[in-house]
């Protein structure tokens, strides 16, 4: 699998990039009916979807990475390099998806995996996260991946109840 950032040009996402996010977005129904991120998560549009990655990038240190297998689109993660609250020293996992069609094979697994190596090499020594409160299923898939609670606090910016977890980077061996 490899990573490769979102390409935007000119404020804008090629359409055919943006058809297959779209794709990736709408696969994964049952979360965004949870997150009540979209108006109907049963139709979820390409205006939508082009308005919510801009809304993930509108930060400084935000960066939107694509997942893929050969060629295929599986996956997709949004990073926050330094959280709004200054005192907050760790980057931030907004975002993970993984296509619908495919969950429970690894995928996810894998693409944390090299989003914590990726980090690492940055020379952070932790991530952080923020899970929706009632959203068990990324609670078990989160704390299986050694990710460890450390709060709980509203999201910024839909109020919503969320769960705060952190996990540190051990460093490489060599």
């Amino acid at each position: 699998m490899i990573l490769e950032p979102l390409p935007v040009h000119d404020g804008a996402l090629p359409g055919p990039v943006l058809t297959e996010v779209t794709r990736l977005y709408a696969s994964n129904h049952a979360f965004f009916a949870l997150s009540g991120d979209f108006p109907d998560p049963a139709e979820i549009t390409e205006e939508q979807v082009a308005k919510a990655l801009a809304d993930e990038l509108a930060h400084p240190s935000a960066e939107v990475l694509l997942a893929r297998y050969e060629g295929k689109l599986l996956g997709l993660v949004a990073l926050l390099g330094q959280h709004p609250d200054p005192s907050d020293p760790d980057p931030w996992i907004g975002l993970l998806l993984v296509d619908g069609r495919v969950h429970r094979q690894g995928i996810g697994r894998e693409l944390v995996r090299l989003i914590e190596e990726r980090l690492r090499d940055a020379g952070h020594a932790a991530v952080r996260l923020a899970i929706l409160e009632n959203n068990d299923q990324a609670g078990w898939f989160w704390t299986n991946l050694g990710y460890e609670l450390i709060g709980y606090a509203e999201d910024l910016e839909l109020k919503r109840p969320c769960v705060l977890m952190r996990k540190e980077l051990a460093p490489t061996a060599g």
